[in-house]
């Protein structure tokens, strides 16, 4: 999924919250003490229109799925087209009827009894890291037909191969913190990408990259992981709704009190603004994501019985995030 914000292009503005809630015992806590009185009161005005409930076990997470459903994607798990898309934005070679996937370098983190991936994001990889591994990688991944091509975001790679094209992977966001095991691509398909696998990790052992993140005291860049697989669309897609991703990288390390401060200053800065639209009538969607499902809100027209009951309702914010 893009990291990025992206500005609403469509006439009625779409926002979309991905880690509006999350499983971690010390964001449960901190939702019981949240006051967001902007999101009670667009929980109050806008009317549900669409709502994905499935389980923590699907390779990509709801905040990915409800992306792909906003843009026009068919929704088959693990096989949302990300890097392909990407690479058509970047106008790489062959964008367009390909398998593609995004490779993101990351650190495995290996403890007695599993290994658990860290947050990417975190790693602060720079442009130099970055290509000098993928120059390293590079002939490796062509000997199996694989084709790799750097991005402007320092760690990610856009791979290009026919084995792509229907290989079901598991985004970061759903793998961090986690153990690996239930979440790497597995079967005879992926039988080349766990060869790639281990020569790189043997690689990265040595490199004299992790020398130097070692004697700064970063942790080192051993391993990759692959996600966004699939071949792009043929037809034009819907625009991309706006992601507020700042409760991310909290939710993810389960600090529900910054997770908190997060979610108070979404409210404040980022809602306040969706409600004043809502009161004055004017069409918006506002999609909230946990970790098991998303729900889409749409401000409808409505007679002025519905609205008097709208400005008098106060639903309770705590069980409708607990429910994502």
């Amino acid at each position: 999924m893009p990291s990025s914000t992206v500005p609403v292009g469509a006439a009625a503005p779409h926002l979309l919250i991905p880690f509006a809630s999350h499983p971690g015992v010390a964001c449960r806590m901190a939702l019981r003490e949240l006051d967001l009185p902007h999101l009670q009161a667009l929980l109050a005005r806008l009317a549900v229109a669409q709502e994905d409930a499935q389980d923590e076990s699907t390779l990509s997470p709801p905040h990915e799925r409800a992306l792909a459903r906003a843009r026009g994607l068919a929704v088959a798990d693990g096989l949302l087209p990300w890097a392909a898309l990407a690479a058509e934005a970047q106008g790489l070679p062959q964008a367009e009827g390909q398998g593609w996937g995004l490779l993101t370098l990351c650190h495995w983190q290996v403890g007695l009894s599993e290994v658990v991936l860290g947050d990417p994001p975190q790693m602060g990889i720079t442009a130099q890291e970055s290509d000098a591994l993928l120059a390293l990688a590079r002939p490796f991944f062509e000997e199996d037909g694989l084709a790799l091509f750097a991005t402007p975001e320092p760690g990610r790679w856009l791979v290009r191969g026919a084995l792509l094209q229907d290989l079901p992977t598991a985004s970061v966001d759903r793998a961090v913190g986690q153990p690996l095991a239930p979440w790497l691509p597995m079967g005879d398909a992926a039988r080349p990408l766990r060869r790639l696998q281990n020569e790189i990790q043997m690689l990265l052992y040595t490199h004299r990259v992790n020398d130097d993140r070692a004697a700064h005291g970063m942790v080192p860049i051993n391993s990759f992981w692959l996600s966004g697989t699939g071949r792009a669309p043929a037809q034009p897609l819907a625009p991309t709704p706006r992601v507020a991703g700042q409760l991310r990288e909290s939710a993810l390390q389960d600090d529900g009190a910054g997770w908190a401060r997060c979610w108070t200053q979404l409210d404040a800065q980022v809602l306040a603004p969706l409600c004043a639209q809502a009161d004055a009538g004017q069409p918006l969607t506002l999609t909230l994501c946990g970790a098991r499902s998303a729900l889409r809100l749409e401000n409808r027209p409505r007679g002025l019985g519905a609205w008097l009951r709208s400005r008098l309702r106060r639903p309770e914010v705590a069980p409708v995030l607990e429910a994502l």
